[in-house]
């Protein structure tokens, strides 16, 4: 950030004071419906983090243990972040509820800031504000609060990352972090690699690495437990099979061929969509465009995944902001409009609704492909930003 942009946000103190005031109004509803809910439905996934660092407190294997019933989720991530989630063991459970709360939303703000950061022309805050509101009723944003995910905090650590203009840490450094708390923002290290960003490579390569051996030194037999056997089983994660899964991996598993069909397939799909994807990556990053390439990079998280949430899909914001741009193309910000309504409405549930329903001959076959939506869409954002949002750039 330049020292005429601070003097710009200085300047405008009392808009920013308001536009806080408003976006807290507009995500109450939504934060009273998801922190007031039983207590066995409450911010489910934070509940994992905490207990996490809870077993490490008592000595406890962290990869054995499940949280209480209904919902039994065990601690699917690697042993470092079990690690971190100590901090949050630490707190009480209220504490740490409202504590995470406030954390998404920063880490949202953070996004949209980034993200959003050419059409944020002179900073007006109403803009910022307006896209705030907008982004915290997209549908992944709106399980962040439901579950209590880390998903936006590792969007944010990776958009800061790749987009500060004066980094305070050397770059790779975020992501390195990233990767080794989710292993899914290793898609990173590929874009890095095919965009020739050696010493950003080599930092977040080194990071992870540190990151990933530092528990089989203070906690090994954790450390043992996650990459020899927690790691290998998916099905920890859940049913791969469920709506929620809208992975490429996932899509193919609802249509239950046998398995090493299954994977055949998958493979296929996977490598042309990682060869199509991580080269439009990189001619958007010899383009200039590297917010672009960074969103790109961001769906290929999603879709290469064996299982991506819906709530993975955090990173839609990133590429709602690339198909903006600087906001001066009218046609850009219908595109994005179409985008950012799509994921706002549970289109994914909407199919689960249609194959119920048993109508001969539609139901079936139509509520399948709405049952994916959400990763089919993923598939055709990677089309967008990678074949029509060049075409759209070339004017300027």
């Amino acid at each position: 950030m330049t020292r005429g942009e601070v003097r710009v946000i200085r300047r405008q103190w009392w808009a920013w004071v308001v536009v806080a005031l408003v976006v807290a109004a507009a995500a109450a509803p939504l934060v009273h419906t998801w922190l007031t809910n039983p207590d066995d439905q409450r911010l489910v996934d934070l509940d994992v983090y905490r207990t996490g660092g809870q077993m490490l407190l008592d000595g406890r294997p962290v990869y054995d243990f499940f949280t209480p019933a209904p919902q039994l989720l065990p601690f699917t991530y690697p042993p470092v972040a079990a690690m971190l989630a100590v901090a949050l063991a630490e707190m009480s459970w209220g504490t740490a509820q409202w504590v995470w709360t406030a954390g998404i939303f920063v880490a949202l703000a953070v996004t949209v800031w980034f993200a959003f950061r050419q059409a944020l022309r002179a900073y007006v805050p109403w803009v910022f504000g307006l896209l705030m509101v907008a982004c915290t009723y997209l549908m992944p944003i709106r399980d962040q609060v439901r579950f209590g995910q880390v998903d936006i905090l590792l969007v944010a650590l990776c958009l800061v990352d790749c987009l500060a203009r004066r980094p305070w840490l050397p770059r790779g450094f975020l992501i390195g972090l990233a990767t080794a708390v989710k292993l899914t923002p290793g898609v990173f290290l590929i874009y890095f690699l095919v965009t020739r960003q050696w010493r950003t490579f080599f930092m977040a390569a080194f990071v992870a690495a540190v990151l990933t051996v530092l528990p089989f030194v203070v906690i090994p037999q954790d450390a043992s437990a996650f990459w020899f056997s927690a790691l290998l089983d998916p099905e920890r994660l859940g049913a791969n099979t469920a709506t929620t899964n809208q992975s490429i991996r996932g899509m193919l598993l609802r249509l239950y061929m046998p398995e090493s069909l299954t994977f055949v397939i998958w493979a296929v799909i996977v490598a042309a969509v990682a060869w199509y994807g991580f080269r439009a990556a990189r001619a958007a990053y010899q383009a200039k465009d590297e917010l672009t390439a960074v969103a790109l990079t961001s769906l290929m998280a999603v879709l290469l995944s064996p299982v991506a949430w819906i709530h993975h899909l955090a990173w839609v914001v990133v590429v709602l902001g690339a198909i903006v741009g600087d906001g001066r193309d009218p046609v850009r910000l219908r595109v994005a409009a179409g985008v950012w309504l799509f994921y706002v409405v549970p289109v994914p549930w909407w199919g689960v609704s249609l194959i119920a329903a048993g109508i001969p001959g539609v139901s079936l076959v139509l509520g399948k492909i709405v049952q994916d939506g959400f990763g089919l869409g993923a598939l055709a954002l990677v089309w967008l930003l990678a074949s029509w949002l060049p075409k759209r750039r070339q004017p300027a």
